[in-house]
């Protein structure tokens, strides 16, 4: 995995990428109209959702602005 070290931050960044992909969900997003949305590419979107990547935090802040979230709210897992 990229930029991920160790299992407790394996298995940290996964729930956070499945947090952000139920937040979308549940506001009926599409992956890649958010992604466009939040200023990020769609393929970069997929690997956070499936906790293959450590998002920046510039990142994880565009994604809960487009969530309409807190940054505080999104990455509380």
């Amino acid at each position: 995995m990229f930029g991920i070290v160790n299992k407790k931050e394996e298995k940290y960044f996964q729930k956070l990428g499945a947090r952000i992909k139920q937040l979308r969900e549940e506001r009926g997003l599409d992956q890649k109209a958010f992604a466009f949305d939040c200023e990020i590419g769609r393929t970069q979107l997929y690997m956070i959702e499936n906790g293959k990547t450590n998002p920046r935090l510039l990142t994880l802040i565009k994604i809960a602005k487009g969530l309409e979230i807190s940054l505080s709210e999104l990455v509380k897992v």
